[in-house]
């Protein structure tokens, strides 16, 4: 990361008197400060019931509403949360054993049966759920989900309620990854409650976490939680109360930060990183986060079908180039597939395919035979840093091979994931991916595992993926994700191109402020005393 020269000391210390010292503190729903209560800025979340969103802003408040099965600890290892044990003696058939002493908000207790109504409905296909294919290796998942007609069953065959503290999990097969996904938000818990009404039940949910839900969701306003009473898990909240500010900008949302207005902001815009480090100090966070950019190739089009074409791309992409111009050198140019957090990466996965070299591109390129036509870029207008990279990448196409046509394809943001899944692009295209849990399995089987966008197959690919999900254990699988990575990589029919790192800023009257690549961890934050 680039640190821009310092500033006068009269600036910063004018600054500092603004960054949540006397500029003022938060204000609640009442518009007085409270003692122990702290903002959060957010974006406007899409759902709140857990099998029902797979949005970054929807998980954080999530996260402090609800304990899933399993955590994951700051190093990415899976922490026994509302689970005593998670085991299996082949990694097919698993056993969840549930603490016995947690409640949800309302009083009901927490059994294993909470964790199985709540995993059928996201896992039955007419309910729409967003996280529904998070059960697709669960015995009975297809009844649930017919390819045409009504579903034979409204139950998972896979899920057995032993007792009140124990769930069993057949799977379709061995899935040596399977602990770690229990820390994903479609595995938590719903009570009956929730069942009288869903719709309700979306903008007012009852968890079984540290923070329980104070008033109504005001949709575009905030969304204000408070600590529960009845918790009695690890996660304990310190503080009194949270409140999620809603924000259209993550300009506006850094405005507010340095002014004093919220105390918590996770997505500094890359643009500011600098600004807020040097105005910040110590409460900066920059984080090496989980999310990935690629630029995949649509194979289904003979024009994109060769390799050596994909790889003569990449090698003309001067990635650190554009994350110094676009993202201030913030973010971390890429070689693997993999984001650095999770297990198996390796630095330079890719070689020389992914080393900046224009001489070499073109030479590759035109033994490739070249590139016909018009040459369309898909992004989506979801935020004008992604038209800035694919700008760049323009130039440096027509700069490096000698491609002259090109034409951007930018797509409203409501409509352009259905324009990949549909196939509807003729064009490279902006490919992001968030990680769900630290496993390479997470990037490599959905991404480039059967039905995956570009129209890419490879038996041997598939095959180690198959053998890395069977594997004993997360350690021995890595290896055979690796060799699956490998070939993804020689192939390429999608560029690594880099790594976000998460920049965060939080005010002068937060402490205990513990971030990780995984969570916001809200529950440890507290109000320091004047």
């Amino acid at each position: 990361m680039r640190v821009s020269r310092r500033r006068a000391a009269a600036l910063a210390a004018a600054m500092t008197m603004l960054i949540g010292g006397c500029g003022g503190s938060p204000s609640g729903s009442d518009g007085k400060a409270e003692a122990n209560e702290f903002s959060v800025a957010l974006t406007e979340p899409d759902h709140l019931t857990p099998g029902n969103t797979s949005s970054s802003y929807s998980i954080t408040v999530l996260d402090a509403l609800f304990d899933t099965p399993v955590h994951l600890g700051a190093d990415g290892t899976p922490v026994m949360a509302a689970a005593e044990s998670v085991t299996s003696t082949d990694q097919k058939v698993w056993t969840i054993k549930i603490k016995s002493d947690r409640r949800f908000a309302n009083g009901e207790p927490v059994t294993a049966q909470s964790f199985a109504d709540s995993w059928n409905a996201t896992a039955y296909g007419p309910n729409g759920w967003t996280n529904n294919y998070y059960f697709a290796n669960v015995e009975g998942y297809d009844a649930l989900n017919p390819e045409e007609g009504e579903p034979a069953a409204d139950k998972l065959s896979g899920l057995e309620v032993v007792d009140d503290t124990t769930l069993r999990v057949t799977l379709t097969a061995p899935f040596s990854q399977f602990p770690i996904t229990l820390a994903y938000i479609a595995f938590a818990p719903m009570p009956k409650a929730a069942f009288a009404d869903l719709e309700a039940y979306d903008q007012a949910p009852i968890g079984n976490g540290p923070f329980v839900m104070d008033g109504a969701w005001e949709h575009n306003k905030q969304i204000r939680v408070k600590r529960s009473p009845t918790y009695t898990g690890e996660r304990a909240a310190k503080a009194d109360a949270v409140t999620f500010k809603m924000y259209a900008s993550r300009d506006t949302a850094y405005t507010d930060l340095r002014a004093g207005r919220v105390d918590l902001l996770q997505t500094i815009p890359p643009a500011s990183a600098a600004e807020a480090k040097r105005l910040l100090g110590d409460r900066f966070v920059a984080i090496a986060g989980g999310t990935m950019d690629y630029l995949g190739f649509p194979l289904f089009d003979k024009r994109f079908a060769g390799a050596d074409l994909r790889r003569a791309f990449s090698m003309a992409i001067d990635r650190q180039a554009i994350v110094d111009a676009v993202y201030d050198g913030t973010f971390q140019p890429m070689a693997s597939l993999l984001a650095p957090v999770v297990p198996g990466y390796r630095a330079d996965a890719c070689g020389a395919a992914c080393v900046y070299d224009p001489a070499k591109a073109k030479q590759l390129y035109d033994q490739a035979g070249g590139f016909s036509g018009t040459l369309n870029l898909y992004f989506s207008n979801a935020d004008p840093s992604y038209e800035q990279w694919m700008t760049a990448v323009a130039n440096q196409l027509k700069q490096n091979l000698g491609i002259a046509d090109i034409k951007f394809r930018k797509i409203p943001a409501s409509d352009y994931l259905t324009t990949l899944r549909q196939r509807k692009e003729d064009g490279p295209y902006r490919q992001n991916w968030v990680m769900d849990y630290p496993s390479p399995q997470n990037y490599l089987e959905y991404q480039w595992g059967e039905g995956n966008r570009m129209g890419w197959e490879n038996k041997e690919f598939d095959a180690l993926l198959e053998q890395a999900n069977s594997a004993p254990s997360l350690e021995a699988s890595l290896p055979l994700y690796q060799k699956a990575e490998d070939i993804a990589l020689a192939e390429m029919p999608m560029i690594p191109l880099w790594n976000w790192q998460d920049q965060s800023g939080f005010s002068a009257r937060l402490q205990g402020v513990e971030l990780t690549p995984y969570s916001a961890n809200l529950h440890t934050i507290t109000v320091k005393r004047s």
